[in-house]
């Protein structure tokens, strides 16, 4: 999982050999099995993960208790609370494995660590904080001017595999709305 890790922060930048060692030092390797929340909401975000396989969301629960899923993690993904990762605030969200999955994560200190000793990788890093800002804001967008169809065809176009692998109830959830709009939807779609 660390090639891939480092083939994608070599494509912003040259890696030098001191560069691949700060990451071989930084970023730890974990199993997380399906269903497994690894950040609860309410705490401080202490990790960075980059998803090697698998899938996860960030999610919170409504007043009603209904959980709301805001981000769907892809493998290639990095993934937090972000704002709260960066401002170590308590996080709004949990972060849960919907598969399971391998993940390679950085503590909170040892990004600062790795950033200050890696010019590449603090130029990698400004592009992953830019990306999920703008994956927030295109997503907010999305919501706001799509129907819900356009929204699944959207998700369907970009990310198929999506679809087989993320439960109805939290698929529906991403898109905003009801699971039974979102069986509605698909057997429109295949017809």
């Amino acid at each position: 999982m660390l090639p891939q890790l480092l083939d994608l922060i070599s494509r912003s930048g040259n890696l030098s050999p001191a560069d691949i060692a700060l990451c071989e030092r930084y970023f730890q390797p974990l199993a997380v099995k399906k269903n497994t929340v690894v950040q609860a909401a309410g705490t401080v975000p202490q990790y960075l993960y980059f998803l090697g396989t698998g899938y996860m969301r960030l999610y919170y629960a409504d007043e009603q208790g209904s959980e709301i899923t805001t981000h769907l993690g892809l493998p290639g993904d990095f993934l937090t609370p972000f704002l709260s990762f960066i401002h170590q605030q308590p996080a709004p969200e949990s972060l849960a494995a919907i598969t399971a999955c391998e993940v390679l994560r950085i503590a909170h200190a040892d990004l600062a660590a790795l950033i200050a000793g890696s010019e590449a990788f603090k130029q990698f890093s400004l592009l992953i904080f830019e990306q999920a800002m703008g994956a927030a804001a295109r997503r907010a967008n999305s919501l706001a001017t799509l129907s819900a169809e356009q929204r699944y065809r959207l998700l369907l176009a970009q990310h198929p595999a999506v679809l087989l692998h993320v439960p109805v109830q939290q698929l529906a959830s991403y898109l905003g709305i009801k699971p039974e709009s979102l069986s509605r939807i698909r057997r429109q779609v295949v017809s």
